[in-house]
C-alpha cells in the first residue's frame, strides 16, 4: 500500500485551488486534517542528521547515477564561468556548506557582497538540487498516480505561463513538473534576466521574478514530501532530502523571498525540522 499518497477521487475534489496567478491571499482555506503526514513525522523522528557536502546513502547515490542515465525531468546541471563573480560566490556558498557550519549562517548575505549575485547563486543551486530530487521519483509521479499537481488535502497548484497556459490550468504532476523545469531553464540561461556578462545589470524585476521561481520550486518540495515520501524512505535518502529542504527554507525565509502562506502545506513538518 502506497501511504504517501492521497487517493485520486481526493484529489480531484480539493477545494484550495492555488494558479501561478492568482495572490494566495484570494484563496479560501477549509479545515483539514494535519498537513504533516504520518509517514513523513515518523521519517523525521528516524532520520540521521546529514552533514552538507558528504556524499549521500549509498542507495540514494545508485538512484542519482540512474536519473543521469535517464531522458526524463533531470536537465544538464547550470554552471557558473571559472573566474567570474559569481563562480567565485559559488564556490564561497558551496565551501561553507561543506564547513558544516550552521545553515542559518551559511545562507547569510557575505560582508561587501552583492545581493542580486548571491541570490542568482542559489537560485541556480536550487534549482539544481530540486531538479535532481525530483528526477530520483520521477518514475513513481505518473499521470495515473498524480493526474493533479496537488500538495495534500488542501492545496492544488494550476500552471499558467505566457505561451501555452495564459489561463489557470489543471494538470498532472508530471506536465506541471515538466513545465516548471523548462520555464526555470528559460529564465536562468536568459542574459536579459540572469546577466553573465562583467557589467551588465540585473533587470529591475529580479527579485520579483527569483520570488515567482523559488515559490514555484518551493511547491515540488510540497508535492515530492505529501505524495512521495515512501519513495525517499525507500531509498535512504529522507535525511539527505531534508538537509535540502532546510537549506532552500532558511534562504527564502532570511530574504523574505517566498509569501508565508505559500509555506502552510509543510508548515507542522517544518517546525519540526526547522525548529
Amino acid at each position: 500500500m502506497d501511504t504517501g499518497k492521497i487517493p485520486c477521487s481526493r484529489l480531484l475534489h480539493w477545494p484550495h485551488l492555488l494558479s501561478d496567478m492568482t495572490p494566495p491571499s484570494s484563496c479560501r482555506l477549509v479545515p483539514s486534517p494535519p498537513s504533516c503526514p504520518s509517514i513523513i513525522r515518523d521519517a523525521i523522528h528516524r532520520s540521521h542528521p546529514w552533514t552538507p557536502g558528504q556524499p549521500p546513502s549509498p542507495a540514494m547515490a545508485l538512484c542519482l547515477k540512474q536519473v543521469f542515465a535517464k531522458d526524463k525531468t533531470f536537465r544538464p546541471r547550470k554552471r557558473f564561468e571559472p573566474g567570474t563573480q559569481r563562480f567565485e560566490l559559488y564556490k564561497k556558498a558551496q565551501a561553507s556548506l561543506k564547513s558544516g557550519l550552521d545553515l542559518r549562517s551559511v545562507v547569510r548575505l557575505p560582508p561587501g557582497e552583492n545581493i542580486e549575485d548571491w541570490i542568482a547563486v542559489h537560485v541556480v543551486d536550487f534549482f539544481n538540487r530540486i531538479n535532481l530530487i525530483y528526477g530520483t521519483m520521477a518514475e513513481r509521479c505518473s499521470e495515473s498516480s498524480c493526474p493533479v499537481m496537488a500538495g495534500g488535502p488542501r492545496y492544488e497548484y494550476r500552471w499558467q505561463d505566457e505561451r501555452q497556459y495564459r489561463r489557470p490550468a489543471k494538470l498532472s504532476a508530471p506536465r506541471y513538473m515538466a513545465l516548471l523545469m523548462d520555464w526555470i531553464e528559460g529564465l536562468i540561461n536568459d542574459e536579459d534576466v540572469f546577466p553573465t556578462r562583467v557589467g551588465v545589470p540585473f533587470p529591475k524585476n529580479f527579485q520579483q521574478v527569483c520570488t515567482k521561481i523559488l515559490t514555484r520550486l518551493f511547491r515540488v518540495f510540497v508535492h515530492v514530501y505529501i505524495h512521495h515520501f515512501d519513495s525517499i524512505l525507500s531509498m535512504g535518502a529522507e535525511a539527505h532530502v531534508n538537509t535540502c529542504y532546510k537549506h532552500f527554507y532558511y534562504f527564502i525565509r532570511e530574504f523574505s523571498l517566498v509569501d508565508q502562506r505559500e509555506l502552510e502545506p509543510l508548515r507542522e513538518m517544518t517546525e519540526r525540522i526547522c525548529h
